[in-house]
């Protein structure tokens, strides 16, 4: 197993990358900052440890290192294990799931290297709620989608939130932005995607008949506004999801996890 190290004292040097994690000016994740990965809770600890998102440490009470021992087994990071208090004091919150792993950010990918070999693609404008980013990581991995791409005004995806609401998966489905959005779009139309734009707008196409090709990249916009008029305007389709009268429009994750569908069972 990776070495264990006791520590009692909140102040440790070596629990820095660990501190702060709710102040808002200080936090370890910003990219601005030290700009660090941080994984929460076993489930999303293992999926780091599987990903091509190195730890550099990890923190946590004793039980919870009981819990990733099999998985620690040969991995060489120091394990830094205190109580539930201390932690507290550290990350400045009790944490429940009381373990926490920390890895730098790798390089970024380009669009060019995630659109070799993919199928199926999001692309996201104006996502900016990290809960809801989250959560179309974690509908993404669960229905093939085979990376997300970023336009425009979106949150950041490797904020600890977001990692979290994603049970870990934006750290293993890649994702890369568009660049010189929206003009970038053409780049999927030059590699043989269909470009579908979500929208709610009744003069739609419905989506079950809009879904076709071999490739498909599935554009979704922000709560509220929606796609822009030039991102819409930049795709190949516009389809829509239909819903009961009286309802307008649905949360975009949910939007999402429906159209993942639609592509696997249309594929």
């Amino acid at each position: 197993m990776a070495e264990v190290i006791d520590l009692a004292d909140p102040a440790d040097p070596r629990l820095d990358d660990f501190r702060d994690l709710k102040d808002a000016d200080r936090r370890p994740d910003l990219p601005g900052r030290k700009g660090l990965v941080i994984a929460e809770g076993t489930i999303v600890v293992r999926r780091m440890l599987g990903s091509r998102f190195a730890p550099s440490a990890l923190l946590g009470v004793a039980r919870r290192f009981e819990e990733l021992a099999g998985d620690l087994a040969g991995v060489d990071v120091p394990c830094y294990r205190t109580s539930a208090e201390v932690m507290a004091e550290v990350v400045g919150f009790h944490l429940n799931r009381g373990v926490l792993a920390v890895a730098r950010r790798p390089a970024v990918f380009t669009m060019a290297e995630l659109l070799d070999g993919a199928h199926t693609v999001a692309v996201l404008e104006g996502v900016n709620d990290h809960e809801n980013l989250g959560s179309i990581f974690r509908n993404a991995a669960g229905l093939g989608a085979d990376a997300v791409l970023f336009g425009d005004r979106c949150a950041d995806p490797l904020y600890r939130r977001s990692v979290r609401v994603s049970m870990g998966h934006a750290l293993r489905v890649p994702f890369a932005p568009v660049p010189e959005w929206p003009h970038g779009l053409a780049e999927l139309r030059r590699r043989g995607f269909l470009t579908i734009a979500l929208t709610p707008d009744p003069a739609a196409a419905n989506l079950a008949t809009a879904m076709s090709g071999e490739r498909v990249a599935l554009l979704l916009g922000a709560e509220g506004p929606g796609l822009t008029p030039e991102a819409l305007a930049a795709c190949d389709v516009r389809a829509r999801i239909p819903m009961s009268a009286g309802t307008d429009s649905l949360n975009v994750a949910t939007a999402a996890a429906m159209a993942f569908y639609e592509r696997v069972r249309t594929r």
